[in-house]
């Protein structure tokens, strides 16, 4: 099955000039959506996962799926002030200013397995922030994967863990 057919292309979105692949489409494909899963569930079982890491928001609907599919438990990394108890952030840049985003104090034991999922990579800035704040909490980041990568904004080279997508647009 070719994915691409069931995402969705939204011209001038969330701005004029961006092209916004959008998953919806993906998600309310039960087929589509089932062989997206699977296809990511056998790209990441070799990696040997013990915690899956989503970011907020659209990798919380990758990230839950594949950890029910794996056996493994989910955690969830956010903006800042949306998770409770105690966080640790963690601010980088953008290409405009800055953002930061949290994960729970106790969320992963030190020394686990860890793979971090989102819906799209694009320039890599959020996965590799990402990724750097599961190494901070204790976090052996051991791979990270996405549906979507828009290889032509080379996202994965900021990455330094093996990386997976399961469709992949060049330009």
């Amino acid at each position: 099955m070719d994915l691409k057919q069931h995402i969705r292309s939204v011209p001038d979105f969330p701005k004029k000039g961006i092209l916004f692949y959008d998953i919806s489409t993906l998600l309310a494909h039960a087929k589509a959506w089932q062989m997206t899963v699977e296809r990511m569930e056998k790209a990441l079982a070799p990696h040997r996962p013990e915690i899956l890491v989503g970011i907020e928001s659209r990798g919380f609907l990758v990230a839950a799926p594949l950890a029910l599919a794996l056996g493994i438990g989910f955690v969830m990394v956010r903006k800042r002030g949306k998770l409770p108890g105690a966080t640790v952030p963690y601010t980088y840049a953008l290409e405009y200013g800055t953002d930061t985003i949290e994960i729970q104090a106790d969320a992963i034991e030190r020394g686990r397995r860890v793979v971090v999922l989102d819906d799209l990579l694009a320039t890599g800035g959020t996965m590799a922030a990402a990724i750097d704040l599961c190494r901070q909490v204790g976090g052996n980041v051991v791979a990270a994967a996405c549906i979507i990568e828009l290889s032509f904004l080379n996202g994965r080279k900021r990455l330094e863990v093996p990386f997976t997508s399961v469709v992949a647009y060049d330009a």
